[in-house]
């Protein structure tokens, strides 16, 4: 236990003589009762020493030049912190009944008459001592418990917040690993379509009707593959921050006539009906990312409303804000799902996702590429069964009206030589082929260093070349082209798995002309090799063929 300080005893008498006496006398006890005195000359330094220290009981003389005992007394408890010390009063004189009187309403708790008594004095200095010693003990008790009592309070807290983390840290793993059930699915039915369209193929008996059409399941499920790993790498890079927007003023009324007609020519939209209100609005925006929020939304609504329901398309621009809202008569959203349905991996019910398909991941994206352009998007839903509501505010910018973008025209022109240089077999047969299909003579190489002998012999016009190849890699591949006269006039074309800024950025330090993410859409690939093999070669922008 903690060591209690001594209780303190001050002695208040402007004689001297009669000053000694006491303090003598109570000298004799001190180590006994395991007290300290301390002595006062006047009323003035007595207060002077209470305002130093604690006392447990003040023996003060009534008669005293200037300040006597009396408002001495009351000068003591006047103040918060020794209102309670207890005054013994010490007069040689005999109070009367009016002395006492005045005494006790100045806070008196006893008198003692000069001569003074031993036996009495230490009597009484002996209990309020204990007192004291019994007070300060209890106030060390019930400090040592108000510190456990925070104590406890901190650790309850603690335990708390991290019951919460780990509730939270289940309901995260809990809903990744559904992500990862739902990734496999969705992956299985496109390679599962695929795998069976080309084993179809290749039977002696299958007819030319039935050869098309799985040629076209093939092209489809492949363009269904492609959008989920393009869905997931932009989650990747939208929780790194990684997301680069190619920003130019977009008429936000025609990027969204554009995307339902295309939603129309596919049939996506045959079976609902779908009201159109599309009021012009300018903003500076990236015309992919845009499309993608879009695309996004109406994905969202098609995915959970029935066939024959109605989906509602508005777009108004007021003074700061294009303002988007989709409205759809679908399943609705219940009230606890409502503030995170632009979190990442949140969908409905397990049974209704494994049913419609998605990742869970679409409607993350457009929170977060709507807050990259500056804007934000809200929620709203009266309940199962009752629509929801999705909004997307993005700030106004000028109406540009002098075309931004001239449609280049394609004319018959000498096709250049092309060189390959992949290490992937598969892919590199299938891209020449295409190629070949298409005019082009091809050459190609299975690493950098072949692909560098071909290009000293064969000197062609485009050389595609992927990155991530054997022994030497494509950006050495580049920089030994650009270093040598010969070859340096070769229009360079870099195919990666890898679309982020700083992988386009690495791609035009190499000396490559163009960036193209795999898998490369051949429609894309003829446009992007006409670009740069036309008479004016294409600025540095042009990597915005890809995407981010």
């Amino acid at each position: 236990m903690a060591k209690v300080d001594k209780p303190k005893i001050l002695v208040v008498n402007d004689d001297a003589n009669s000053l000694f006496a006491l303090t003598s006398l109570l000298d004799q006890w001190a180590e006994q009762e395991s007290y300290e005195v301390i002595a006062a000359r006047s009323g003035e330094e007595a207060l002077r020493q209470v305002l130093m220290h604690d006392f447990a009981v003040i023996l003060l003389d009534v008669n005293m030049p200037g300040m006597d005992g009396f408002e001495t007394a009351e000068a003591i408890h006047q103040r918060v912190r020794s209102a309670n010390i207890p005054i013994i009063f010490i007069t040689a004189f005999v109070a009367d009944e009016l002395d006492r009187l005045k005494a006790y309403q100045k806070g008196a708790a006893d008198f003692l008459f000069t001569p003074v008594i031993p036996q009495i004095l230490h009597a009484k200095i002996s209990v309020f001592v204990a007192l004291a010693m019994k007070n300060e003990e209890l106030k060390k008790q019930a400090r040592q418990l108000s510190q456990r009592t925070n104590d406890l309070i901190s650790s309850n807290k603690r335990l708390l917040q991290e019951i919460e983390e780990r509730k939270v840290a289940e309901r995260q793993n809990h809903a990744k690993d559904e992500f990862l059930a739902m990734l496999g699915h969705e992956l299985r039915n496109p390679l599962s379509a695929i795998s069976s369209a080309a084993s179809l193929l290749g039977l002696p008996a299958v007819t030319a009707d039935a050869a098309v059409r799985a040629k076209k399941i093939i092209q489809r499920q492949s363009q269904h593959l492609g959008r989920i790993v393009d869905d997931l790498l932009d989650l990747s890079r939208a929780m790194s921050g990684k997301i680069l927007l190619n920003r130019a003023p977009v008429d936000v009324a025609a990027l969204i006539r554009n995307c339902l007609e295309t939603y129309r020519t596919t049939g996506r939209t045959a079976d609902y009906d779908v009201h159109v209100e599309l009021e012009s609005g300018w903003v500076d925006g990236d015309v992919t990312r845009l499309e993608q929020i879009f695309s996004n939304l109406l994905d969202n609504a098609l995915k959970y409303t029935p066939p024959g329901g109605t989906i509602d398309i508005l777009l108004e621009a007021d003074e700061e804000d294009v303002v988007l809202t989709v409205h759809d008569s679908g399943v609705g959203i219940a009230a606890e799902l409502l503030p995170h349905v632009f979190d990442v991996f949140v969908q409905g019910t397990s049974t209704l996702d494994r049913a419609q398909g998605g990742l869970g991941i679409g409607l993350a994206l457009v929170r977060r590429l709507a807050e990259l352009h500056g804007g934000g998007v809200e929620a709203d839903s009266a309940g199962p069964g009752e629509g929801s509501t999705f909004l997307i505010r993005l700030p106004r910018t000028e109406r540009i009206t002098e075309p931004n973008s001239q449609i280049m025209e394609t004319t018959e022109r000498a096709k250049p030589n092309v060189l390959l240089i992949e290490d992937n077999d598969d892919g590199r047969e299938m891209m020449a082929m295409m190629l070949s299909c298409y005019g082009y003579e091809v050459r190609h190489a299975a690493d950098g260093l072949q692909g560098l002998a071909v290009a000293r012999e064969y000197r062609p016009g485009v050389a595609l070349v992927d990155i991530g190849l054997p022994g030497i890699d494509g950006y050495e591949v580049a920089r030994r082209l650009r270093s040598d006269p010969d070859m340096r006039h070769i229009r360079l074309i870099a195919l990666t798995g890898y679309g982020l800024a700083e992988d386009q950025r690495r791609v035009l330090e190499a000396g490559f002309d163009m960036h193209l993410v795999k898998p490369v859409d051949i429609d894309s690939l003829m446009k992007a090799i006409a670009s740069l093999t036309a008479d004016v070669a294409p600025p540095a922008a042009a990597v915005a063929a890809t995407r981010q």
